[in-house]
């Protein structure tokens, strides 16, 4: 079809015209009945919000995407274009991208009339069938709809009675496209009312013009729920207007959470090549984004996007890739104590309230990292709180015993390989622990739990933990109390 040059070429090859809407629920149909995959990439959404697309899609309806920040939303936005035939013809030169067979542009009009058949037409291919717009407070309604341009009228000499003096907008010139306004709520009030006709007849006044352009758009706008109420609102008869609002939401599982962040990290192909992420280390990360999501110091209404666990992610690398590159190593793993080189990466990634700025950003972070800690040592290991009620022999007193010896150990996070593995080789009873709850690890994995063993104890006020410049430190809890110790632990935690 691309070859045909003239109206008259499209006449003839029969092509049918159809609107945006159109295109893309019988291309969707066809996607479906072949069970073909959509929206590649966008994990955790088959039950919940795809369905509710291909829904709006069929109904051919204008859609508002609702969820909090880092949910896919501007993502499922682009990736709509596969559901676009491949191309569509239009009247070459024309602003509005006109339909040669239907033409609602003055040019457009103007040129079939003078030429007929033929006149020339050319092929827009659909990635190109999107334009995109964020809102903020100083668009105006000459940037989405148009204005009178009085440049254009001086330099054609034309009154400013003539429509060619008008210069068209963003979403005329968006005609036969998907277009998309993010963030709707922070568009000002006034702006939204000048979409009511573009949203319910398709059409567009501009100025005191008594002209009707019936646009043929695919709208789709995204919206933070926190905006309803902190910068915005999106004004009553437009939401009217949208004929699907869709809820996103954030991962409901570690373990999908796990797999969106590694297909979103990204990591050096020598990263991927010389350092080991243990399963541990990528269920922490996980961890800090779940607790974030609960914690009494981050604001909820914000959200916590999942681009925190996904910087995370490369942070944590990272740090074990620097500490591998001053070591002279040529392999590595991250290790429990790397996590420390994650928390600037929490501090930008999240809202905090009142109390969580009182603390400072980097301090709930580290609450953050610790909390992760916690929730899952008690999933593999037994809690030590549970033990003590109800009366049982602990598994790891012996590890407590050498602890109570005056033992201290200090892993610090320049430590190479073989240091830090010898330092975990110390304490004794700690590698039958590990084996004992979950065997089958390879050998560094063994490493990274034995570690981890240490920290979950910390966590669970059974050892004493603090934090050294280059480091961290563990001794006996009630040593370090008496001694005066700076150890992350009160008073509070034995209670």
């Amino acid at each position: 079809m691309i070859e045909l040059k003239t109206l008259g070429e499209l006449k003839q090859s029969g092509y049918i015209s159809k609107s945006i809407k159109d295109e893309l629920r019988d291309n969707l149909i066809a996607k479906l009945k072949t069970k073909e995959q959509l929206f590649k990439g966008i994990l955790g959404y088959d039950d919940t919000v795809i369905p509710d697309i291909e829904r709006a899609i069929l109904s051919r309806h204008n859609i508002n995407l609702l969820g909090l920040r880092g949910q896919a939303k501007t993502r499922i936005a682009r990736q709509m274009t596969e559901l676009l035939d491949e191309y569509i013809p239009v009247v070459s030169g024309s602003e509005l991208n006109d339909d040669p067979l239907s033409p609602i542009s003055k040019y457009a009009v103007d040129l079939i009339k003078e030429k007929g058949d033929a006149t020339p037409i050319g092929w827009i291919h659909r990635s190109e069938r999107y334009s995109e717009k964020l809102a903020t407070p100083d668009v105006s309604v000459a940037d989405l709809i148009g204005d009178v341009d009085p440049i254009k009228a001086a330099n054609l000499k034309l009154s400013y009675a003539d429509e060619r003096v008008i210069h068209f907008g963003m979403i005329p010139r968006s005609n036969r496209f998907i277009f998309v306004i993010n963030e709707l709520p922070d568009l000002q009030p006034r702006i939204q009312v000048a979409l009511f006709n573009i949203l319910q007849e398709g059409d567009i006044q501009i100025r005191g013009f008594k002209l009707r352009v019936p646009l043929d758009i695919q709208f789709l706008f995204t919206a933070n729920p926190e905006d309803y109420t902190n910068r915005g609102s999106i004004v009553t008869p437009l939401k009217d207007r949208i004929g699907s609002q869709i809820l996103t939401h954030y991962p409901t599982s570690i373990e999908l959470g796990k797999r969106i962040t590694e297909q979103e990290a990204k990591l050096t192909a020598s990263q991927k090549q010389n350092i080991e992420i243990p399963e541990l280390l990528k269920v922490l990360i996980e961890g800090i984004s779940f607790e974030a999501r609960v914690s009494e110091f981050v604001d909820h209404k914000s959200g916590v996007s999942a681009r925190l666990t996904i910087s995370a992610y490369e942070n944590l690398a990272s740090t074990a890739e620097r500490r591998m590159l001053l070591n002279g190593e040529s392999q590595t793993f991250a290790r429990v104590s790397d996590l420390s080189g994650v928390v600037s990466a929490v501090n930008g990634k999240i809202e905090l309230v009142y109390e969580g700025e009182q603390e400072g950003s980097a301090v709930v972070a580290q609450i953050l990292i610790s909390k992760a800690i916690r929730s899952y040592f008690v999933k593999h290991f037994p809690d030590p709180s549970k033990l003590k009620k109800k009366k049982q022999i602990s598994p790891y007193q012996k590890i407590l015993d050498w602890f109570s010896e005056n033992n201290v150990v200090d892993i610090m996070i320049n430590d190479d390989n073989a240091t830090y593995c010898k330092i975990l080789d110390s304490i004794p009873a700690l590698e039958d622990l590990v084996t004992q709850y979950i065997p089958h690890l390879s050998k560094n994995e063994k490493y990274v739990m034995k570690e981890f063993v240490l920290h979950g104890l910390a966590e669970h006020s059974q050892l004493g933990k603090a934090t050294l410049e280059k480091g961290v430190q563990f001794k006996d809890l009630f040593g370090s109390m008496l001694s005066g110790g700076s150890s992350d632990f009160t008073e509070e935690d034995l209670n």
